[in-house]
């Protein structure tokens, strides 16, 4: 279940973590719904709730030191799970997904759910922010089920939901009390110019309808009426009746299955919600990890061009004392000189590389930059790769059976196919006859008093046209009341209700739809099907194909390091010269890059095989619970990492003293 946050106090941009922290408020079910007991108005009442809270959570304060954020793999993930954007913006869908619950056991329609991916936080994707380096797709590549994805302009509707028109589960009281007064002119020589009549009208109806397809409605209707019509035998008249009538429909709308579609839909969008924010979860993680490997690329690469700018300029310097004591050509330091400048444009775009995946990071791992030490703190990455000795083997089809159970593609797959089959069976209801069986019971009930206007006159007196020649014996309210019941003047009956749509077009045309969208569905299931294997099987072969780079590379790194160091021997005893050992050294630096740039497409490669399994949460020990209430209790455990041994406290400035002092080189022969 989704837990939102609340802050202690209404503030109009995020603070600083300086400020007041925001309380966590208690988990709530949002598909109950709120009872007349023990406050009777509760349902009448809106919920309030907190705004989104926009502090980052503790834990990225405990890792900044000294202004720079210490972040291995384990933290970076963790911090995702707290304070990342996209995870937080779909926790909202969980509580969406219980209001149509809500909706739906009410016997309303689903106002339905996203499903699809959020995809707001840049970098880690294959070729984009985060470099040439890597594979899988990352959290920001077109996935999903939102956005206009089809019809014109994604404004097409589907027949999920059709069926016979459903009659509220909750029971509806209405009720009217009227007031009124009526002054009626006559054209009768028999009545008087004009009749006063005041009527007082108080009714009461109850509608309700039941999932097994009956509806029950009542009313209670009260009237009381004076006049001054000497026709009227009583003023004031209690008029009184009711009836309760029961309607079953037999043919169109019978049965549990038109009449709880809406429910049954609304329960496995919830399901759907929880795969989609776990698909989420996923995506968001490929992507922090890739993002993660993108850091240690970018500085291990300045380590690597820092290395090799002060290897040419500890060269440079070498080279000026050559030349000044006449050993070497005066060219040899303008050779030098052109591989510093190389040496340090490379290191500049080393170092911006870096900053802007720093940046990219922080941005990931936190609801807000505002706080100055977060937006101005160096990401120092203290994981580091790490590759097996042996590569383990998995067969394909065991990879292909675990995807097959745990992507939560395939999942959602599943649902929206169950659902079009309770859409296309409550379809099927609509094409029938509406045929109903009805019975109801009734009474009136007649009160009031003697008309005084309507009594005759005593004899000899003319006796007025209409008059009552005795008085009726007042009945009061609660007589009234009584001849409804006691059979005085009831009102029952049985009947049945046919109604035949001639041609039936609009029913036809909806079932036809439907099952075209149920088959459709199932298509689209076994595709999904067919790329989750292709996925693996390619997923399978960047993990090959990337370890086998890191091997080459890692052979390119010796080859280079060893004809450095030949051409150094040789340097020394005067039988090369500068340009070469400084050629050399470079080959060396794109060698170690290449090897790094390796050893992360490897990690990424790894990345994607879980992601396409569906098993990196998983293999990472993530819990979903703990990115449900947007707080970490279980660190994560990313595989194939391993704690960097020594960190630097910078890498962000070159150095001028080289790693390994050369000996002078020898005047050549």
């Amino acid at each position: 279940m989704a837990t939102s946050w609340a802050q202690t106090a209404a503030q109009p941009t995020p603070s600083v973590p300086d400020g007041p922290r925001p309380q966590r408020l208690a988990v709530k079910d949002y598909s109950k719904p709120r009872s007349h007991f023990p406050d009777p108005i509760g349902p009448y009442r809106p919920q309030h709730l907190p705004p989104p809270d926009l502090l980052n959570t503790p834990r990225i304060e405990q890792l900044l030191r000294d202004g720079k954020l210490y972040l291995s793999m384990n933290d970076a993930v963790a911090l995702a799970l707290e304070n990342n954007l996209d995870i937080a913006i779909s926790r909202y869908n969980l509580n969406i997904a219980d209001t149509d619950v809500l909706r739906a056991n009410a016997g309303a329609n689903t106002l339905g759910i996203s499903l699809g991916l959020l995809q707001g936080t840049p970098g880690g994707t294959s070729g984009g922010l985060g470099g040439t380096i890597g594979s899988g797709p990352g959290g920001t590549s077109v996935s999903g089920t939102a956005g206009a994805g089809g019809g014109t302009s994604g404004l097409v509707s589907s027949t999920l939901g059709s069926g016979p028109t459903i009659t509220s589960f909750d029971p509806t009281l209405t009720g009217t009390l009227q007031f009124d007064h009526d002054n009626i002119l006559s054209a009768s020589t028999f009545a008087l110019p004009s009749t006063a009549q005041n009527s007082t009208t108080t009714n009461f109806s109850y509608l309700q309808g039941f999932k097994w397809g009956s509806n029950l409605s009542m009313g209670f209707n009260n009237s009381r009426v004076t006049t001054n019509s000497t026709f009227a035998t009583l003023s004031p008249t209690l008029g009184s009746n009711f009836q309760a009538r029961i309607t079953q429909h037999l043919l169109q709308g019978f049965g549990f299955v038109p009449n709880t579609r809406f429910i049954r839909i609304a329960k496995n969008n919830r399901e759907s919600s929880d795969v989609a924010f776990r698909l989420q979860i996923i995506t968001t993680v490929d992507q922090i990890e890739n993002m993660y490997w993108d850091l240690v690329f970018a500085y291990e690469n300045v380590r690597v061009q820092n290395e090799s700018l002060t290897f040419a300029q500890k060269t440079l310097s070498d080279t000026k004392k050559q030349v000044e004591i006449g050993t070497l050509a005066p060219i040899e330091t303008v050779r030098a000189q052109s591989t510093v400048a190389s040496d340090q444009q490379q290191l500049t775009l080393a170092m911006t590389n870096l900053q802007l995946q720093q940046l990219l990071m922080k941005n990931a791992l936190s609801r807000t930059l505002v706080d100055p030490r977060l937006a101005d703190a160096e990401v120092i990455p203290t994981s580091t790769m790490h590759l097996p000795e042996e590569e383990p083997v998995v067969p394909t089809p065991d990879l292909v059976n675990d995807a097959l159970g745990h992507r939560g593609e395939l999942a959602e797959a599943r649902i929206t196919l169950r659902n079009e089959e309770i859409s296309m069976k409550a379809v099927r209801s609509s094409l029938l006859p509406s045929l109903d069986l009805y019975g109801y019971y009734g009474g009136s009930g007649l009160g009031g008093s003697q008309n005084g206007a309507n009594l005759c006159p005593p004899l000899p007196s003319p006796q007025p046209f209409g008059c009552s020649t005795s008085p009726v014996s007042p009945v009061g309210y609660g007589g009234t009341l009584n001849q409804l019941v006691n059979s005085t003047a009831p009102d029952k009956g049985v009947g049945l209700q046919l109604t035949i749509p001639l041609r039936n077009r609009v029913a036809q045309a909806t079932q036809i739809r439907s099952e075209l969208e149920y088959r459709q569905a199932q298509m689209r299931l076994q595709q999904l099907e067919n790329q989750v294997r292709i996925e693996i099987r390619n997923a399978q072969f960047a993990v090959q194909q990337n370890r086998a780079s890191v091997t080459s590379a890692q052979a390119a790194v010796d080859l280079g390091q060893q004809s450095l160091d030949a051409e150094q021997k040789k340097y020394a005893l005067g039988a090369s010269t500068t340009t070469l050992v400084l050629q050399n050294r470079s080959a060396l630096a794109q060698a170690e890059s290449t090897l790094v740039s390796a050893m992360a497409a490897y990690e990424k490669a790894q990345v994607e095989l879980d992601r396409a399994t569906g098993l990196l949460l998983d293999h990472a020990g993530i819990m979903v619970a703990d990115a449900e209430r947007g707080e970490v209790t279980h660190m994560p455990a990313i595989p194939f990492v391993a704690p960097r041994q020594e960190v630097p406290s910078s890498v962000m400035q070159p150095q001028v003293v080289p790693q390994t002092e050369q000996p002078a080189p020898a005047p050549p022969q």
